[in-house]
């Protein structure tokens, strides 16, 4: 079992049930790959979250679409 890395446990701490269903998956390929952190874009209508190599594993980064 995949186990998240206490950073990324951090990161959703607080957050709504539907921006942990849209980001959770994206944190465990992180996780599993244990390689590229993860950014996550905040859009108009919601949140968008992808494996991103610019930033290191165990790191999470909000930006502006």
């Amino acid at each position: 079992m995949i186990q998240l890395p206490a950073s990324y446990k951090e990161y959703l701490d607080g957050k709504s049930e539907s921006f942990i269903n849209t980001v959770r998956p994206v944190l465990m390929q992180s996780a599993a790959e244990r390689s590229h952190g993860v950014r996550v874009l905040v859009l108009p209508h919601g949140h968008q979250a992808h494996l991103d190599d610019s930033i290191p594993y165990g790191t999470v980064v909000e930006d502006i679409d």
